[in-house]
């Protein structure tokens, strides 16, 4: 049964942020988030088994914030995970994630929390996000849609009617406690990157909760920060979570799969990309289970 409750304007949030290797990009964020203007909030920073000297340089730089430490990569479902634990085993009323390579405005938590207050009925609010190198250009109205024919998600770049959303970037997503006791965290066994926002998304309407956009709540965002836009192991790990998606949600996954990897196999084959092949196929063997010989 959904938390009626009216009295969300102050209510607390825990804003969660993954680190993996990433310090400027972790500190140029948190640097943005010291001047929002929603009192009633603390940061948590997980750093996902860094290699480099994240922890110092994030410590040194914020010794306030709460840095929670992975012995090992866990992926960013099961980073999160550490974050999301933490914040509902201390009283969160609401979660904010926010990746590192992003940078926020004053007003953006207060836009967040209040587009929640606006239905008792909504376990998620997602941000405008905006190019960190474009300001003026929209990334993602929140988020977008799934067609489970080719098997590709497609984000919104102006602005939709929320109800008809299929999933929200957890770029940028307030998460309500009550929702996620009902529905649960991410799905870390099945999803190591990429593809565990909707997969939460789907779950969260599934169980009767709807997703929101907040208009004000503006976000730039770098993307494709921690690993690079072209990295074989991206591709891996998107193919995979496709896989693993549509094997949950799709009545005939077959299809979207077979669209979705063999399409994007095919166009780094025709661009010379053979590299980014392998590493796609590769993706979706590891997902089925499938072992090299």
């Amino acid at each position: 049964m959904k938390n009626t409750s009216s009295d969300l304007v102050n209510q607390f949030v825990y804003i969660v942020i993954l680190n993996w290797n990433g310090w400027r990009d972790t500190i140029r964020c948190l640097d943005s988030l010291q001047q929002l203007d929603y009192a009633s909030s603390q940061i948590i920073v997980v750093d996902n088994g860094s290699t480099d000297e994240s922890c110092f340089q994030i410590e040194s730089a914020h010794p306030k914030i709460k840095l929670l430490r992975s012995d090992s990569n866990l992926g960013f479902g099961g980073g999160c995970n550490i974050g999301i634990r933490y914040a509902l085993a201390h009283g969160a009323d609401f979660i904010w994630l926010l990746n590192n390579d992003t940078v926020v405005e004053s007003v953006t938590l207060s836009a967040l929390v209040n587009q929640m207050h606006s239905d008792p009925y909504n376990g998620a609010v997602g941000s405008v996000l905006f190019y960190m190198n474009n300001p003026n250009a929209i990334q993602a109205w929140g988020g977008g849609y799934v067609n489970f024919l080719t098997g590709r998600s497609t984000h919104c770049f102006s602005p939709v009617d929320p109800n008809s959303l299929n999933y929200l970037t957890a770029a940028s997503m307030l998460l309500r406690k009550e929702a996620l006791e009902e529905v649960g965290i991410f799905d870390e066994k099945s999803f190591f990157m990429y593809w565990e926002d909707v997969d939460l998304c789907y779950r969260l309407r599934n169980g009767g909760w709807k997703l929101d956009v907040a208009p004000g709540a503006k976000v730039l965002h770098q993307e494709s920060g921690s690993l690079g836009a072209k990295n074989s192991q991206l591709y891996r790990y998107y193919s995979a979570s496709v896989v693993q998606f549509f094997k949950q949600h799709s009545r005939v996954p077959f299809i979207p799969i077979s669209i979705a990897i063999g399409g994007k196999a095919l166009k780094m084959l025709l661009s010379g990309n053979v590299d980014l092949a392998i590493a796609t196929v590769s993706g979706l063997l590891s997902a089925l289970g499938v072992k090299k010989t």
